[in-house]
């Protein structure tokens, strides 16, 4: 099914006004200001971070980016050893302008990474299937993060468990003080990269189908299938003690409030 650079509209104007500095009406995906805030930053983007390919979907605002990757559970991050390069799906978590990246001590991607090395790491959020038409003119609603730099090994024990904290909270606010701490075999095992968040840029798409004007009349349903994560009900592992319920994190767990609180 072919994706198609969709031509510029009044659909894109979540990712025009940010670029403006402001949002002037309420997006369900990306949420409304009528002020930009205080700590917002436009970003001035690099020969690498510019968006070439529908240039009008593109979101420099740090707050912008910010939401997007405090939404995420999974990043990518993209590395070459060797010349053969390496895409490595994992978890991560953020604190005020730097990612932390978890992974296995044993990992490959951690044994390349124990020097500052390039990466490139992406986060994408599909929010619905955007159908139309004619098959050409298919797409998807997304929200995605690109960031580039050099990412390097947390070696400082107390920075390390810091940010451990701050990958399991981006995940679940709240279970990290209600669960045994790592100990120290656990923390040999694991290891947790930082990359700044310095060179970045998102891309947004949102709203319907956009179809060539003759299609208009082909006899089909077109519109927008939204997607979003929802969380079903708990269940207690079988060597639970008796009357020790969910807490109230996982029994009301919703990713719209954990980025809220974020």
């Amino acid at each position: 099914m072919g994706v198609r650079g969709d031509r510029l509209s009044s659909h894109y104007l979540p990712a025009l006004m940010f670029l403006r500095g402001c949002y002037t009406f309420s997006s369900p995906i990306l949420g409304a200001c009528l002020e930009l805030h205080s700590m917002s930053e436009i970003s001035t983007p690099t020969q690498r971070t510019r968006v070439a390919r529908e240039p009008e979907r593109a979101v420099y605002d740090r707050e912008a980016a910010y939401r997007i990757l405090d939404e995420g559970f999974i990043c990518h991050v993209g590395f070459s050893v060797d010349e053969q390069p390496f895409v490595i799906p994992t978890s991560y978590g953020r604190k005020d302008a730097n990612l932390y990246i978890h992974g296995s001590a044993a990992s490959r991607m951690l044994r390349q990474l124990k020097q500052a090395v390039p990466v490139c790491v992406t986060i994408t959020l599909l929010d619905g299937l955007v159908l139309a038409r004619s098959v050409f003119n298919h797409s998807m609603n997304y929200r995605s993060v690109v960031v580039i730099g050099k990412a390097t090994l947390v070696d400082d024990p107390s920075e390390k468990l810091a940010a451990l904290r701050v990958l399991s909270e981006h995940i679940l606010p709240g279970r990290w003080d209600d669960v045994r701490q790592p100990n120290e075999g656990e923390l040999k095992a694991t290891s947790v990269l930082r990359l700044p968040i310095e060179e970045f840029s998102a891309k947004v798409r949102t709203g319907p189908p956009i179809d060539d004007e003759e299609d208009y009349s082909f006899p089909t349903w077109a519109g927008v299938i939204p997607l979003e994560i929802a969380a079903g009900e708990p269940i207690s592992e079988s060597r639970l003690k008796a009357g020790r319920a969910a807490p109230e994190y996982a029994r009301k767990y919703s990713r719209v409030q954990t980025r809220a609180r974020a």
